[in-house]
Protein backbone atom coordinates (compact mmCIF):
# COMPACT_ATOMS: atom_id res chain seq x y z
CA UNK A 1 0.00 0.00 0.00
CA UNK A 2 2.79 2.30 0.86
CA UNK A 3 4.49 1.99 -2.41
CA UNK A 4 1.31 2.36 -4.21
CA UNK A 5 0.81 5.89 -2.20
CA UNK A 6 4.65 6.99 -3.18
CA UNK A 7 3.94 6.51 -6.87
CA UNK A 8 4.14 10.25 -8.20
CA UNK A 9 0.64 9.94 -10.25
CA UNK A 10 -1.29 8.62 -7.19
CA UNK A 11 0.53 10.87 -4.46
CA UNK A 12 -0.49 14.07 -6.67
CA UNK A 13 -4.10 12.78 -7.08
CA UNK A 14 -4.58 11.95 -3.23
CA UNK A 15 -3.07 16.07 -2.59
CA UNK A 16 -5.35 17.15 -5.56
CA UNK A 17 -8.24 15.51 -3.78
CA UNK A 18 -7.83 16.71 -0.30
CA UNK A 19 -7.18 20.24 -1.50
CA UNK A 20 -10.34 20.34 -2.95
CA UNK A 21 -11.96 18.19 0.36
CA UNK A 22 -10.74 21.20 2.45
CA UNK A 23 -11.51 23.68 0.46
CA UNK A 24 -15.14 22.84 -0.08
CA UNK A 25 -15.60 22.02 3.41
CA UNK A 26 -13.71 25.55 4.32
CA UNK A 27 -16.49 26.95 1.16
CA UNK A 28 -19.71 25.62 2.29
CA UNK A 29 -20.23 25.81 6.41
CA UNK A 30 -23.65 22.87 5.68
CA UNK A 31 -21.42 20.61 3.81
CA UNK A 32 -18.49 21.08 6.89
CA UNK A 33 -20.71 19.42 9.63
CA UNK A 34 -21.94 16.56 7.53
CA UNK A 35 -18.17 16.03 6.25
CA UNK A 36 -17.10 16.42 10.07
CA UNK A 37 -19.93 14.24 10.83
CA UNK A 38 -18.71 11.31 8.55
CA UNK A 39 -15.11 11.57 9.62
CA UNK A 40 -15.76 11.34 13.36
CA UNK A 41 -18.10 8.16 12.27
CA UNK A 42 -15.31 6.57 10.16
CA UNK A 43 -12.52 7.51 13.00
CA UNK A 44 -14.87 5.65 15.49
CA UNK A 45 -15.04 2.27 12.94
CA UNK A 46 -11.58 2.43 12.28
CA UNK A 47 -10.49 2.06 15.85
CA UNK A 48 -13.54 0.11 17.03
CA UNK A 49 -12.41 -2.83 13.76
CA UNK A 50 -8.77 -2.08 14.41
CA UNK A 51 -8.76 -3.92 18.04
CA UNK A 52 -10.80 -7.04 16.60
CA UNK A 53 -8.64 -7.56 13.46
CA UNK A 54 -5.09 -7.36 15.01
CA UNK A 55 -5.14 -11.13 16.05
CA UNK A 56 -6.36 -12.11 12.65
CA UNK A 57 -3.38 -10.07 11.29
CA UNK A 58 -0.86 -11.45 13.59
CA UNK A 59 -2.08 -14.88 12.75
CA UNK A 60 -1.85 -13.87 9.08
CA UNK A 61 1.38 -12.14 9.13
CA UNK A 62 3.48 -15.26 6.93
CA UNK A 63 0.87 -14.75 4.31
CA UNK A 64 0.17 -11.26 4.00
CA UNK A 65 3.98 -10.94 3.51
CA UNK A 66 4.91 -12.87 1.29
CA UNK A 67 1.84 -11.19 -0.91
CA UNK A 68 3.32 -8.12 -0.18
CA UNK A 69 6.37 -8.92 -1.74
CA UNK A 70 4.54 -9.91 -4.75
CA UNK A 71 2.72 -7.12 -5.04
CA UNK A 72 5.89 -4.85 -4.89
CA UNK A 73 7.79 -6.38 -7.66
CA UNK A 74 4.44 -6.48 -9.46
CA UNK A 75 4.43 -2.66 -9.21
CA UNK A 76 8.01 -2.52 -9.60
CA UNK A 77 7.29 -4.19 -13.63
CA UNK A 78 4.00 -1.99 -13.91
CA UNK A 79 6.31 1.05 -13.30
CA UNK A 80 8.54 0.30 -15.52
CA UNK A 81 5.65 -0.03 -18.66
CA UNK A 82 3.75 2.29 -17.74
CA UNK A 83 5.83 5.48 -16.73
CA UNK A 84 2.91 7.32 -16.93
CA UNK A 85 2.53 6.31 -13.40
CA UNK A 86 5.69 8.37 -12.09
CA UNK A 87 4.46 12.08 -13.63
CA UNK A 88 2.35 14.14 -11.35
CA UNK A 89 -1.58 14.61 -12.39
CA UNK A 90 -1.07 17.94 -13.25
CA UNK A 91 1.94 16.90 -15.66
CA UNK A 92 -0.83 14.00 -17.56
CA UNK A 93 -3.27 16.84 -18.21
CA UNK A 94 -0.80 19.10 -19.11
CA UNK A 95 0.71 16.83 -21.83
CA UNK A 96 -2.74 15.56 -22.79
CA UNK A 97 -3.92 19.11 -23.86
CA UNK A 98 -0.67 19.42 -25.68
CA UNK A 99 -1.78 15.93 -27.65
CA UNK A 100 -4.82 17.37 -28.24
CA UNK A 101 -4.33 20.42 -29.46
CA UNK A 102 -1.82 19.04 -31.28
CA UNK A 103 -3.92 16.28 -33.36
CA UNK A 104 -6.38 19.19 -34.09
CA UNK A 105 -4.06 21.53 -35.53
CA UNK A 106 -3.35 18.76 -37.85
CA UNK A 107 -6.68 17.90 -38.69
CA UNK A 108 -7.66 21.41 -39.37
CA UNK A 109 -4.48 21.38 -41.63
CA UNK A 110 -5.73 18.60 -43.69
CA UNK A 111 -9.36 19.45 -44.03
CA UNK A 112 -7.94 23.27 -45.09
CA UNK A 113 -5.77 21.84 -47.39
Amino acid sequence: VSQVANLTLVNSACDMVSTAYASTKESHPYLRSVCDAAEKGVKSVTEATASCVQPVLTTLEPHVATASEYASKGLDKLGEKLPLLQKPVEQIISDTKELVSSRVADAKDAVSS
